[in-house]
Formats: structure tokens, C-alpha cells, sequence
């Protein structure tokens, strides 16, 4: 039973679920417009087809055992994936959309993704927790209550890793550090941004 709850907390908080999802409610909560909400669910819908398509050819290439990218060259392939695709994403959205606060939540999601990487020779920073910190820190924009429940959930996404085996309580440190530092840079940054 332990487990199966691990796993269905783990793909809640999976980056490709929780942080859009958080994306779309504080797009909302800022007043976004119907067909901007919908054009940032098709970016990150793309986003998100894009990683899973890239992890299941891997898997079919026999190269990964799991969609998961558990092993180590597997999770440095997935980040340099992941990473030049938030650039892409960053440079795409920063030249076409209006709303320039989507790059700088993309440039963020790649600078999580190069912290990741470099700090692999230490420890495999957890993307998962490292993405629930920074949504949390992002829904603090609809209240704190808020951001105090999506904070007790990355807690829960910490958990669910450490049940699963996949993460040391280290690796879900810096991925809570590295998720929060985020955070706190979006909403720094974001009067110049949009300004």
C-alpha cells in the first residue's frame, strides 16, 4: 500500500504534471486571457510530449531500462534533453509570446535542469522535488495558504522518492534549495521581465 501511494504521489508531483499545472493557475489568477491560457497548455503540453516521446525512444533504442531515466548515463542524457529543450522553449516563447513572464519561467525550468547537472558529481539533485519547491514558491502569487498546501505536497513528492528508492535525503535537499532559489528568482526578476 506504501508503495502504491509513493507512486501515484510521485507522478502527481511529476515535473511534467505539478509544475504546469501550477503554470496555468497563476497564468489565471494574473488575469490571463482564455487563448493565452490555452496557447501556454499547448506549449507545455509540447513540452511534455516532447520529453515523454524522447524517453520512450530511448527505452525502444534499448538504451534506458525505464521511461524513468533512473541510471546515470540515463539521467545525464535526459538533462541535456531537458535542457536544450527549456532553451529552445525560452527563446521561442521570449520571440512569439507576448507575455514574457512563460520565458522566464522556462529559463528557470533550464537553469534547474543545469543545476541538476552540475551538481551530479555530488549528489542526483531530485528534479522532481527541486519543480514541486518552485511551483510552490510560484503559487504564493494566489495566497499563501496556497503555498504552504504545495509546499506539504513537495514534502509528500520528497517522501514519495525516498519510498521509491530513487533519491538520498540529500538529493532532495538541493533539489528543495534549488527549486526555492527559482522561485524566489521568478518573482525577482518578473517586474523587469514584464515591465
Amino acid at each position: 500500500m506504501s508503495h502504491r501511494l509513493a507512486r501515484v504521489v510521485s507522478i502527481l508531483g511529476h515535473p511534467l504534471v505539478w509544475l504546469p499545472t501550477a503554470a496555468l493557475l497563476v497564468a489565471a489568477h494574473r488575469g490571463a486571457e482564455p487563448a493565452q491560457l490555452s496557447a501556454l497548455a499547448l506549449g507545455l503540453g509540447a513540452i511534455a510530449a516532447g520529453v515523454m516521446g524522447y524517453s520512450r525512444w530511448q527505452v525502444r533504442r534499448e538504451r534506458w531500462r525505464h521511461v524513468d531515466a533512473s541510471g546515470r548515463g540515463e539521467r545525464r542524457s535526459l538533462n541535456r534533453f531537458l535542457l536544450l529543450l527549456f532553451a529552445v522553449a525560452t527563446l521561442a516563447t521570449w520571440a512569439w509570446a507576448p507575455q514574457r513572464e512563460f520565458a522566464l519561467g522556462l529559463a528557470l525550468s533550464a537553469a534547474l535542469v543545469a543545476a541538476a547537472i552540475l551538481a551530479a558529481r555530488w549528489c542526483k539533485l531530485s528534479l522532481h522535488v527541486a519543480f514541486a519547491m518552485y511551483a510552490a514558491v510560484l503559487l504564493a502569487q494566489l495566497s499563501w495558504p496556497a503555498c504552504a498546501a504545495a509546499v506539504a505536497f513537495t514534502i509528500a513528492v520528497g517522501w514519495s522518492r525516498l519510498a521509491l528508492d530513487r533519491h538520498a535525503p540529500r538529493d532532495l535537499i538541493a533539489g528543495a534549495i534549488a527549486g526555492l532559489l527559482a522561485g524566489l528568482a521568478f518573482w525577482r526578476l518578473l517586474p523587469a521581465v514584464a515591465g
